[in-house]
């Protein structure tokens, strides 16, 4: 494992621009959002190669099916959280013994991740566990047309238009193209961070230069930043009703998924 660099967040100067563009509600009126929201991301400094891959973005299905159907996403109240972990990965017990080993092959850098930042090996390793299957499935959605898409729809809209505006300013610097696959709602990489987090957060701990997201490394090393500047705080438990507990709300406020990380985690440490 190479040397874990200070952190280096990427600061793409977003600022939070008075955005003009409408919602939507109708996939049809998808290219009319496109060209007005074309104008708040010229305001917010997308350059040219983040324009083009707006102008080619097209609507996601996945995104607008899921989106349109929000009952979908309020999930089942699972008696436990080691059905939760069955449901998502098959086996709870498969899972465990498989982050087990991740943490094992990897024990110099998730040992370095938690002196930097507080964060210990089960959490992280859960995390990227229950996202992409530790580096298994990174998505097949076009990372600015499911950033796009949702940004556009009513639902949603404008809360995650400056997701969508950091998204297009990831092409301009190179982070991803506008072909670059990844969860329905933008998500990419490793842990599937939304654009406007990777650029809050996104850390290059490799040392080569660039913060990127389907690098594992730079990848966990920035959801422990993340973790910590929402206030985690090391050496302390994190069950339900600590302050490390809420600071992974800011990961996910699913009590499903938090709980699911608390339990995966607490075995994995032990």
């Amino acid at each position: 494992m190479r040397r874990l660099c200070t952190a280096l967040v990427i600061s793409l100067g977003l600022a939070a621009p008075a955005f003009a563009a409408q919602c939507i509600t109708s996939k049809g009126a998808f290219n009319g959002y496109k060209q007005n929201f074309a104008r708040d991301a010229q305001s917010a400094g997308v350059g040219q190669r983040g324009m083009q891959a707006l102008q080619n973005a097209q609507l996601s299905g996945i995104t607008w099916r899921f989106e349109s159907n929000p009952s979908s996403q309020t999930g089942t109240l699972y008696r436990n959280p080691e059905e939760f972990i069955a449901k998502r990965a098959g086996s709870a017990s498969s899972f465990i013994s498989t982050a087990k080993n991740r943490v094992s092959r990897n024990g110099n850098l998730f040992a370095s991740l938690e002196r930097s930042y507080g964060v210990p090996a089960g959490i992280l390793a859960t995390i990227w566990g229950l996202e992409t299957s530790w580096g298994g499935y990174l998505g097949k959605t076009r990372i600015v047309d499911g950033a796009v898409t949702l940004a556009s729809y009513c639902r949603r809209h404008p809360r995650f238009e400056r997701d969508a505006i950091a998204a297009l300013q990831l092409v301009d610097r190179g982070v991803i193209s506008g072909s670059t696959q990844g969860g329905p709602s933008g998500e990419l990489g490793h842990m599937q961070f939304l654009a406007g987090n990777w650029v809050r957060y996104g850390v290059d701990a490799t040392g080569d230069g660039r913060a990127d997201p389907y690098n594992a490394v730079d990848a966990l090393a920035s959801a422990a930043n993340m973790l910590r500047q929402a206030g985690w705080r090391a050496g302390q438990p994190y069950g339900e009703g600590t302050a490390n507990y809420r600071a992974l709300q800011s990961w996910n406020d699913s009590g499903n998924y938090l709980r699911a990380i608390v339990w995966a985690a607490q075995r994995i440490d032990n």
